[in-house]
């Protein structure tokens, strides 16, 4: 669950930094892909690391 949250924040998150910065929808769309898929990694690597705790 947290590791959706994350992706769905990232995503926002680049979005509008892509749109700050004077993007198109493609590059909001490029921005918000790869910010939420970071942001879904690093959560996964911490759900992880809960886990085995």
């Amino acid at each position: 669950m947290i590791v959706i949250v994350a992706f769905v924040v990232g995503a926002t998150f680049g979005a509008l930094r892509a749109k700050k910065s004077g993007g198109n929808r493609l590059d909001m769309a490029q921005y918000g892909a790869v910010y939420g898929i970071v942001l879904a990694l690093i959560a996964t690597f911490i759900a992880i690391m809960i886990t085995r705790a």
